[in-house]
């Protein structure tokens, strides 16, 4: 019988290390928003949500990066489909909503 794996273990599909990082880093220069897609990822996974409420500056604070370079990160993974765009945030409840495009649904 296999264990349940502990809470902070996280899996990534492959994909996301094997192709998102090189397009996100290196095609569309933009690691930020690479740091963020996983921030953004392992906490909807640590939840076991769709959408996650994390604010700006919960995002900045966990990815070491400016508040300002997290909302270009997250106007950049809108733009590629990597977040849902349909998902609005707001100063009292924002919720951003990770997509994976590649996984068949």
């Amino acid at each position: 019988m296999r264990k349940a794996p502990p809470p902070d273990d996280h899996r990534l599909d492959a994909y996301v290390i094997d192709t998102l990082m090189a397009d996100l880093c290196g095609h569309d220069r933009r690691p930020s928003a690479f740091l963020v897609y996983l921030c953004l990822a392992c906490e909807a996974q640590r939840r076991q949500l769709d959408a996650v409420p994390l604010s700006l500056q919960e995002i900045a604070t966990r990815t070491g990066l400016a508040k300002s370079t997290v909302q270009a990160a997250i106007r950049h993974l809108k733009r590629r489909g990597l977040l849902d765009a349909d998902v609005r945030a707001s100063t009292t409840a924002p919720l951003r909503r990770v997509v994976a495009p590649w996984r068949s649904p």
